[in-house]
């Protein structure tokens, strides 16, 4: 089977490299070329453009950051659309909007290809280790053929429905779970902290106890001792989710409280110049700041 990978980030690489370690014949595609080179190294043949990269695949997977990105690489006469045969499968990796993936849906479907919403929770090392938990959401005959690839990405494969905006639904609701985790842990360790209780210690004890599970044991050490870089997730991309959960939820007719309260803390811990290089998990600051325990976040030596 031939493949075709759209966007070589952090993450999009390490599964762009598991697919062709897995024995595909892989065409990749990234706007920065020089992000192709070590799958060309490998072995893996270098495309031109999106569309370039589709017309020469059956099945192709995008990794991009966000819905402006993911429409340039799939629409337009370069995009991945413009390249894919008839019946070919269009796999999306990336976390969007539900009006983006909605809209996608109709597209390829009007152009006679598929189109299958399969999204990722892990960070890089954990997609670089096949260890990624993957949401997947698409008509049955197209995820036939894609849940197949995916299990050569994650260590599981849920099927959320028939309508691939489903499956952008559901990361966003993990996206914004976590953050409420992270802010939970920002309090927690402000307060450890005023008390003279060193919060690495604190997360130390929570997670060997009843908080012994992947988030808390993830962000916990990184909030405590304020070690925000470099980014597994970077804050503007959390930021962007939190954005895209309350628009879906708005149209639902569903308030979210908390994820209100998370858009606040974004947006203070930007306004004090926090970005792009911080991990999404920096959010926590605010809630340090405001009990006058924050240092300076430490940067990974």
């Amino acid at each position: 089977m031939q493949i075709g990978f759209i966007g070589l980030g952090a993450m999009g690489a390490a599964m762009a490299m598991n697919l062709f370690e897995s024995g595909f014949k892989v065409q990749v595609f990234n706007r920065n070329p020089a992000r192709t080179e070590p799958l060309r190294k490998a072995g893996a043949t270098v495309a031109a453009s999106p569309a370039q990269a589709a017309d020469q695949s059956d099945v192709v997977f995008s990794m991009v950051a966000d819905d402006t990105a993911l429409v340039a690489v799939t629409l337009g006469e370069t995009g991945i659309l413009a390249g894919l045969k008839p019946g070919a499968l269009h796999i999306s990796l990336s976390t969007i909007g539900v009006d983006t993936a909605q809209d996608l849906t109709v597209r390829h479907r009007v152009a006679g290809s598929g189109f299958v919403s399969a999204t990722v929770f892990g960070r890089p090392d954990a997609a670089a280790a096949r260890k990624l938990f993957i949401m997947a959401a698409g008509a049955d005959e197209h995820l036939k053929v894609a849940v197949p690839l995916l299990e050569h990405l994650g260590q599981s494969v849920g099927i959320v429905g028939a309508d691939p905006s489903q499956a952008n639904l559901v990361k966003l609701i993990g996206n914004f779970m976590l953050s409420v985790i992270i802010e939970t842990l920002g309090e927690a360790c402000a307060v450890a902290g005023k008390a003279g209780i060193d919060p690495e210690h604190l997360v130390g004890l929570l997670t060997n106890a009843n908080f012994n599970a992947p988030p808390y044991k993830i962000y916990g050490p990184m909030i405590a001792s304020q070690r925000f870089q470099p980014a597994g997730f970077a804050l503007p991309l959390g930021q962007k989710d939190n954005r895209l959960m309350l628009a879906a939820a708005e149209a639902l007719g569903v308030p979210l409280p908390l994820a209100s309260l998370v858009r606040d803390r974004f947006l203070a811990v930007r306004a004090q110049g926090i970005g792009a290089e911080h991990d999404w998990s920096a959010m926590a600051l605010c809630a340090l700041s405001e009990a006058g325990v924050r240092a300076q976040p430490a940067e990974k030596p």
